[in-house]
C-alpha cells in the first residue's frame, strides 16, 4: 500500500463488529483513519458536517463509507439515499456491510446506487478476511478520480 493517509467512515451500532472491523483495517491499512459512528443520524451529521462534526479538520470527508443497514435513529438505507443524493458525497464509495441478505434490502440498496453490498459472514475468520479484502479493494486497488 502507499503511504497516503485516508479516512474511512464506519457506521455500525454493534460494538463487537466495529472492533473487528477496526482491527482488520488497522492491520491491513495502517494509514487508515477510521471514524466510527453508532447510528444513522450521527452518520448524516458527520457526512453533512453538522453539530459536533462541523470542522472538516476533525471530520474530513471519507474516502470510503462502510454502512450497516440496521441502525438506530435513521436506518442505513436512508443514510445511503442521502449520500447518493448529495452532489458533494455521491462519489464517495459506499459499501453496505450487513447481516441482512433479504432480497428487498439488496434491491433497495442497489436502487439507491450502493457501490457494493456485502453480507457479514457468521464465522469470525471469514468476516475478518472479508473486511481485509474490502479494505484492500476500495483503498488499495481501486482508483479514485
Amino acid at each position: 500500500m502507499g503511504t497516503r493517509d485516508f479516512t474511512i467512515l464506519l457506521v455500525e451500532d454493534d460494538s463487537d463488529h466495529a472492533e473487528l472491523v477496526f482491527r482488520c483495517l488497522r492491520e491491513q491499512l495502517p494509514n487508515a483513519r477510521v471514524q466510527h459512528v453508532r447510528d444513522g443520524q450521527a452518520a448524516l451529521d458527520y457526512l453533512l458536517r453538522r453539530n459536533e462534526y462541523g470542522d472538516p479538520a476533525t471530520s474530513p470527508t471519507p474516502e470510503l463509507v462502510l454502512l450497516d443497514l440496521r441502525l438506530p435513529l435513521v436506518d442505513g438505507l436512508s443514510v445511503l439515499e442521502e449520500i447518493k443524493r448529495s452532489p458533494d458525497l455521491r462519489r464517495v464509495p459506499t459499501v453496505v456491510l450487513t447481516t441482512s441478505d433479504a432480497p428487498k434490502d439488496l434491491q433497495r440498496a442497489y436502487a439507491a446506487h450502493v457501490n457494493s453490498y456485502l453480507v457479514k459472514p457468521m464465522d469470525f475468520e471469514q468476516f475478518s478476511r472479508q473486511v481485509q479484502d474490502l479494505g484492500l479493494y476500495w483503498i488499495g486497488w481501486n482508483r479514485h478520480p
